[in-house]
Parts: structure tokens; sequence; C-alpha cells
């Protein structure tokens, strides 16, 4: 009797104590618990390591990370109020790709393993696009979590991002560039990636920095998108300077060689993906959405997305992955075109493997970083206002 009244009380100690410290970890959180999403779940399964590192696991990606992984990572932890992951997350970025500190570096873009065997940073330079979320994700994590020190934290790697990756473009004004370094050959030559620009995280980050350039990159980003788009599909890269032009790759543009045909597809799908998911009275997104009325049409009869197509409108390969369906929901659904973003949600919920809960055959990274932006929109996890703030389920 005596060992059972010992038992129940050890038992009861141990429950007693799980309870307390459950109880505080959310008032140091300040949240409730995690939300449960069943792709996150999947998604953070299969990607994303017991330390927070998301690995890419595509054939020929060699297990890589990239900051923009780590960003995207951030971004659908907060929406799930996962709060442990994204805190393993923020830590594993600042470790390994801010040599520790955030505050006094950009996080590199590539970490993977070298030629020689080794785990670490393989390119030192880093990608504005990433950047912009990552500052993104700690503004709002730090507003929603009332954590004052991401907040903080965010707030300074956009003064970071705003002193070393935005120029003065002629003819164009305030732009993004791609990476600090290797994206200015030229006193009158920038080349850009227009995806690299959300609207939605310019516009957020404008609330924390009247001063700061966020205003007139927002100003400018209409003109980008009309420049980069002269057929009504957007396109992966471009020069800007003297005016605004579809290009190649900047490893094309560095070789010297003309040879190279601009085109939309990897890079571009994801600038869609943006405009549709903005609040439409965000400053720039109807004229932007304007000039993209090419995808339009195509999709109202083509049944996938392009997978390439130029930048006179010529489709190059019609097959677009389940990534680029998905990529393309929010924006047929707010262009008007409901019964074509049905055939896109369809085609997604078709290709679900029932066993990870991933999408697509592969189960490819990029397409499930695509699906999770644009079915947790769908779903109404997430919206942004219009100044670009988080609106979530759980809050």
């Amino acid at each position: 009797m005596q060992g059972a009244r010992k038992g129940w009380r050890d038992s009861f100690r141990r429950t007693a104590a799980v309870a307390i410290a459950c109880f505080t970890l959310l008032s140091q959180t300040g949240c409730r618990a995690e939300v449960p999403w069943p792709f996150w779940q999947a998604y953070r399964a299969k990607f994303v390591d017991s330390s927070g590192r998301v690995i890419d696991h595509d054939p020929g990606s060699n297990d890589r990370t990239t900051s923009e992984g780590m960003a995207y990572g951030m971004f659908f932890a907060l929406v799930s109020n996962d709060r442990p992951t994204f805190e393993k997350m923020l830590r594993w970025t600042e470790d390994n790709l801010a040599g520790g500190d955030l505050t006094a570096r950009l996080p590199a873009w590539h970490w993977g393993k070298s030629p020689e065997g080794q785990w670490k940073m393989l390119d030192a330079n880093s990608a504005a696009d990433a950047d912009l979320w990552i500052a993104y994700d700690l503004v709002e994590a730090g507003r929603l979590w009332k954590d004052d020190r991401l907040a903080k934290l965010g707030t300074f790697m956009a003064s970071r991002i705003a002193q070393s990756e935005v120029a003065l473009a002629p003819g164009l004004g305030t732009i993004l560039l791609p990476g600090p370094q290797g994206f200015h050959p030229d006193q009158n030559t920038f080349i850009l990636n227009p995806s690299y620009t959300p609207p939605q995280v310019l516009a957020r980050l404008r609330l924390d920095s009247l001063q700061g350039p966020w205003a007139s990159l927002l100003e400018s980003y209409p003109m980008l998108i009309q420049g980069s788009s002269p057929a009504g599909y957007a396109m992966d890269w471009v020069t800007a300077g003297t005016g605004v032009r579809p290009s190649g790759t900047p490893a094309q543009l560095a070789s010297g060689k003309n040879d190279f045909t601009p085109v939309g597809g990897y890079e571009a799908i994801r600038v869609y993906l943006w405009l549709g998911m903005s609040d439409k009275n965000t400053a720039g997104i109807s004229e932007s959405l304007g000039y993209l009325q090419g995808m339009g049409r195509y999709m109202q009869t083509a049944t996938t997305p392009p997978l390439q197509v130029d930048l006179t409108g010529k489709v190059l390969n019609p097959e677009g992955t389940v990534g680029f369906s998905a990529a393309m929901i929010p924006y047929l659904a707010v262009t008007g075109h409901q019964s074509q973003a049905k055939v896109q949600s369809d085609r997604l919920t078709a290709s679900k493997d029932a066993t990870t809960g991933l999408y697509g055959h592969s189960s490819l990274y990029y397409d499930q970083n695509l699906a999770l932006f644009a079915t947790g929109w769908q779903e109404g996890r997430f919206r942004f206002d219009r100044e670009g703030r988080l609106k979530l389920k759980w809050k």
C-alpha cells in the first residue's frame, strides 16, 4: 500500500512539474501552444533537423542549407505558433551563417559540405530576399510574441540591409540589390531579381523605419515589375540603369557572352505568389498585378503553369511543377480567375503523398516551400494587412 502511495505521489510530482514548466514557458513566450498545421509538421519532419537547420535534400543539392530556407522556415514556424522551432532556427542561422552575431553581419546565403568534406559556410555573400524575410520574421515575431529582443534584432537587420543591399538606379529609383557583392558591375548597371522584393515585407518594414528606404522601394516596385514583364510574364533576372530590361543570370552576364535567353521560371514564380498574397490596398499592388496579365490569360486555357517562358511571352516549357501550381493559387484568386485557381488547387491536392504529407511525386524541397505559402494563405492560416502585418489564425 505504501508503495502504491509513493508511486502515486511520484507520478503526481512529475505531472505537476511538467505543468509548472509548461505554464512557465507559456508565461515567458506570451503565446498559446503550437497550432496544428499538418503540412508544416510534415515539412518539419522531412527538412528540419533537431538543431533547427533546414536541409535541401533534393538530388544535386548535397543536403545544403540556404539563408532563404531558414527565412521561410522561420516564417512558417511563426504562422504555426511553433516558437521552439523558430528559436532553434534563429540560433542556427546566427551561429552558422552570421558568425555567431546577426547584429554584426548579414547571414551567408550558402552552407554545406565542401569538396574537402567539411560542413561550413560555402559562400559568405548574403542574399537580400532571405535577409528581408528574416528581418520581417523577427519584427513580426517580436510583435506577436511580445518579445522586444526579437523585434529589435529584426529592426537592426533591416538597417543593415538598407546600408549594404539598397542602391539608387537612374530612371528607376531605389532598388534592392540581390546581395552586397557582384550585382553592380559598373556605375550604370544593376543586376536585379524582382522576386527578391516581396512588397508586403517592404510595407511592414516601412512602419518601423519611416526614414529608411522602404517607402521608396515600395514606390519603385511597380516600375520594376513593369520593366521586367514586357509580355505580361515576370522574368527571373533584369538589368537596370538605362531603363529596365530582362537579362540573363548573373553568371551569364559575367561570362561576357550574349547567347542567353532571358526567362521567367524558378525565380519569377515567386513574383506571382508575393503579389497574390499581398493585401490589394498595399501601395503598388493592384498596379503591379496589372503588368502580369500575360500569365492570367495563359492560365485561362492551360492546366499547368509554364515552367519557363521567354521575354516575348513564348512558353519554352509548359510543364510547371506542383509548386508552380501552388504559387498560382493566390495570384489567380485575387485576379478574378477563381475557376483556374481551383484547377491548380485540385492538381496540388491530387499530388499529395498520403504517407509523407508532402506534395509531388518526388516531394521536391522548393515545391514544398511554395506550397506552404500558398496553402497556408488559402486556408486562412495567415493574411497580410495593407501595412504588411501578419494576421494569424492563432492570434
